[in-house]
């Protein structure tokens, strides 16, 4: 079975408001499952890809700043 998790992501998301993306990823977080991390991670690779420097700098430096603890 060829599952392309990147284009079901987008698929499920294609006509979403601000507060469904909000919801789908509160959702997924508080589900605490693994098989949700894949998701997350293409949502992730979304912003990523259009973020400014500032904001990767930023994403990085909380992600650097939370997993120390």
């Amino acid at each position: 079975m060829n599952l392309d998790i990147r284009q079901h992501v987008k698929n499920n998301l294609s006509n979403a408001s601000d507060n469904d993306v909000i919801s789908t990823i509160d959702d997924a977080l508080n589900l605490g499952e693994e098989k949700v991390l894949p998701g997350l991670g293409v949502l992730f690779e979304i912003y990523w890809r259009s973020a400014s420097q500032d904001e990767k700098n930023r994403v990085a430096q909380t992600i650097a700043n939370n997993v120390k603890q």
